[in-house]
């Protein structure tokens, strides 16, 4: 959630963070992709107030993002899943763990890792291109208006 709006702007990346760009929205779904469901387990995973995560959880609900999920009744209580969406985050949550690791090294090495759960190989995001198939290097990459 930006304070700005970019209105007049036909840009795939500013539309997309105005959804995903604030600071805590991708550390809730990075939490999410640990398996936190629960308020508690993000309030317990990350060093946020209240009530900004109760926006953020909505925010990621209103946009697809994140479901709330009943899981008691009395009294009734939510988990937050993430959607076929928010899972589509994967991506560019490991795109941005990579570019940390590389141009913001710890000196004990990365925290975390994506690893694969079929073999536990380490996961990395890749461009390839939808022609070829290739695995295409940043230096050859392009971006262009199209309309």
């Amino acid at each position: 959630m930006l304070r700005h709006t970019y209105e007049g702007q036909d840009c795939n990346l500013a539309r997309t963070l105005e959804v995903v760009g604030e600071r805590w929205t991708l550390l809730i779904v990075r939490s999410a992709l640990l398996g936190v469901r629960r308020f508690d387990g993000f309030l317990g995973n990350l060093d946020i107030a209240r009530n900004v995560l109760t926006n953020r959880l909505t925010r990621l609900v209103d946009h697809g993002i994140m479901e709330r999920v009943p899981y008691q009744d009395k009294p009734v209580r939510h988990e937050y899943r993430l959607t076929p969406a928010g899972h589509d985050l994967t991506r560019a949550v490991i795109a941005l763990m990579q570019w940390g690791d590389r141009n913001l090294p710890q000196e004990l090495g990365p925290p975390r890792r994506a690893q694969h759960t079929g073999c536990d190989g380490t996961v990395h995001a890749e461009l390839r291109c939808d022609r070829c198939g290739r695995q295409v290097h940043d230096e050859e990459v392009d971006v262009r208006p199209v309309r």
